[in-house]
């Protein structure tokens, strides 16, 4: 790679300040001394611990649960400031006060387990204490490393438990004390203490961890290069090398913002450098950065929770979200093509291109990847299956002097294994955080029956407007979609989904009793899932999309509807799936699965041609609504479309083919 390019990607502090700004994870302290010291040992005991209870067994779900919940608090006080602006090298003296509070709330519950597990009836005054602190540090810790959105949220719905009575119409319910509601939220299951802290104390710590890793061995880089062998050459190549490594990364990096950072500041200097508009190219970056939380196996962390929220087995939403994600990257290759072809755009050249012999020569760097698939696949548990990913990856690691993780410059050292277990566990405490802090939504909901009530509401408003079971379905689905939207705006990838399943898809199942056909709990769940994902490339709000423009220079709304035009897969599919779960390979024979998917992706190039405005030659405004109904209903799995569909397109084809030498030549006599 040339100086002149080197100087175009981002230095790592330009990023880090990038992601500063986009991302509340990334806001934190530059300790030194004791303070460094205690943090830096801080994350090695949290990473040993969960390795610890990963491979020999959990502790009893309080006792593990409120550890890794101690871990958490105690080390984000000490990494987060308070607010921005305040000074990053040092620990403000009221954080102390606060981590000390996080040590003995987190210490109650292993200190007296046989006391509160024996207790019958209320908490004492003690407990309430214990149990109000407990409550306001998962508050603050959550709003300093994760944001306000999902706080404000919490805080919401606590007043709502809270006052109850006086709550209008549907909406309200007998109330919560405050001994209640500090009981059911620190000292049951249902609130802090529930299924998403204890997903993050188990399955989402240890894949973190084995993300960590593989970042370590260099398989990231190594994403980014075999991008560049794969793509790099083809029409519009830098804009497919980003859709490509994106997707590889963003399905470890569990974070949309942070890939969007760490990937486009290689890929989106490239593509403005290839011809592509500084909107456009962030917007592709954007997109497929935040396609990489759908991407199987691993998919940004949240399936672990989906195998406790919906009941079904890990290889199960994997295979499910197959398809979908294939459609969605189909969909921005597609686009980018067309834009690349619309303004006769070439891929890279030769001198750019790394050495292909070179890059395929490394390609065991995906083994790790590949093992925890299989393993997933032949029924090993998901803590087993992610300590043996991380085995294998430190094993791979070795068959290379540039990625081994016990041998540098010829010395031996452990250096990347302890930088792995420090970068994994700083990761995880922004989802120890958000989980517990979703723990009080989940409580709150499960005591007054909230969520039920949302659903019914949305579905008898979509009764009132619809006159058939079929529309108020699909006026059910927009409205949990806007939503499900709503929610995930400014939320990690795992607190989205423990909102929106919990808040939004009520609405959805509320209907399966008057449906001639219950729509499966794994395709309402994927349905919400996708539309809370989407969330960081939909404006206003759209953290992806944003954090793209401080590298290509664009405009923030414009880059945001860009991405989400390119993203325009995940905006349909989940309808097409609900009403059709064919899609996500529930209950289909292999031929109707292989069917449904390339008329789908034929569907893709229907609407990515109509989208763009080119196809073989640019198409006036009616072929571009033409194109695009005719992509619906060659993406929705049904017969008839797909045939009505199938027909139009090769009429469409054949149109585009005997218009295609006039076009050209009317554009060489206009230069000419």
């Amino acid at each position: 790679m040339s100086q002149n390019k080197e100087k175009e990607q981002l230095t790592e502090e330009e990023q880090q300040k990038l992601l500063e700004k986009y991302d509340a994870e990334a806001n934190t302290r530059k300790l030194t001394g004791f303070a460094g010291w205690l943090v830096f040992l801080g994350l090695i005991a949290f990473s040993l611990f969960q390795l610890y209870t990963g491979a020999f067994g959990a502790y009893t779900a309080y006792i593990q649960r409120t550890i890794h919940l101690g871990f958490a608090l105690s080390l984000i006080f000490l990494l987060f400031p308070a607010k921005r602006g305040i000074s990053k090298n040092y620990v403000a003296w009221y954080d102390w006060i606060l981590v000390i509070l996080s040590i003995i709330v987190a210490g109650y519950w292993p200190v007296f387990y046989d006391t509160l597990v024996q207790q019958i009836g209320g908490i004492d005054e003690a407990q309430m204490v214990i149990g109000g602190l407990a409550i306001l540090l998962v508050l603050e810790a959550t709003r300093r490393a994760v944001g306000l959105p999902i706080t404000i949220i919490a805080m919401l719905f606590l007043i709502y438990a809270y006052f109850g009575p006086y709550m209008p119409g549907m909406l309200a319910h007998r109330g919560l004390s405050l001994s209640q509601l500090i009981n059911s939220m620190f000292f049951t299951t249902e609130g802090i203490l529930g299924t998403p802290l204890q997903v993050s104390s188990t399955y989402i710590f240890l894949f973190l961890l084995f993300g960590a890793f593989l970042v370590q061995s260099g398989v990231g880089l190594y994403f980014n290069d075999l991008a560049l062998a794969i793509a790099g050459r083809r029409v519009g190549g830098p804009a497919k090398v980003a859709i490509f490594s994106s997707a590889l990364n963003g399905t470890i990096s569990g974070s949309s913002v942070a890939n969007t950072v760490t990937t486009g500041s290689y890929t989106i200097p490239m593509m403005k450098r290839l011809g592509y508009r500084p909107n456009f190219a962030g917007a592709v970056e954007a997109a497929s950065s935040t396609g990489g939380q759908i991407m199987p196996p691993i998919m940004g962390a949240a399936a672990f929770l989906m195998i406790e929220f919906a009941g079904v087995g890990y290889w199960d939403i994997a295979k499910a979200a197959l398809i979908p994600a294939i459609l969605y990257f189909s969909g921005i290759w597609i686009m980018t093509h067309l834009e690349a072809k619309r303004l006769g755009l070439i891929g890279l050249s030769k001198e750019e291109m790394p050495n292909r012999k070179a890059v395929f020569k490394k390609i065991y760097l995906l083994l790790p990847i590949v093992a925890i698939v299989y393993l997933l696949f032949e029924g090993y548990s998901i803590e087993r299956t992610a300590l043996y990913g991380i085995g294998i990856t430190i094993l791979v690691s070795m068959f290379s002097k540039e990625t081994n993780m016990f041998l540098h410059e010829g010395k031996f050292t452990i250096r990347k294994i302890i930088d792995a277990l420090t970068s994994g566990a700083r990761t995880a405490l922004g989802v120890a955080a958000a989980t517990a802090c979703a723990g009080i939504i989940v409580g709150v909901v499960t005591k007054t029956g909230l969520g039920l009530k949302l659903g019914n509401g949305l579905v008898d408003i979509a009764g009132a407007i619809a006159n058939s079971i079929e529309m108020q379905l699909l006026l059910t689905l927009f409205f949990t979609m806007i939503t499900s939207i709503i929610l995930g705006m400014g939320s990690p990838t795992t607190a989205n989904y423990i909102i929106t399943s919990t808040i939004a898809l009520p609405a959805i199942l509320a209907l399966n009793d008057q449906l001639p056909i219950a729509i499966p709990i794994l395709a309402a769940h994927m349905f919400v899932f996708y539309f809370g994902i989407v969330a960081d490339i939909t404006p206003p709000v759209a953290l992806a999309a944003f954090a793209a423009t401080g590298i290509s220079g664009g405009e923030p709304i414009r880059t945001g509807f860009n991405a989400s035009k390119l993203a325009i897969a995940a905006y349909i599919i989940p309808y097409m799936f609900v009403l059709n779960p064919q899609l996500l390979m529930i209950d289909a024979t292999a031929g109707e699965i292989t069917f449904s998917l390339i008329t789908a992706i034929v569907g893709m190039i229907a609407i990515g041609a109509g989208l763009i405005g080119f196809w073989y030659r640019k198409l006036h405004w009616i072929e571009r609504i033409i194109t695009v109904v005719t992509g619906l209903m060659l993406i929705y799995p049904e017969g008839n479309t797909d045939l009505f569909g199938f027909v139009i397109f090769v009429v469409l084809l054949v149109i585009q083919f005997m218009t295609k030498g006039k076009a050209e030549d009317k554009k060489q006599q206009a230069h000419g």
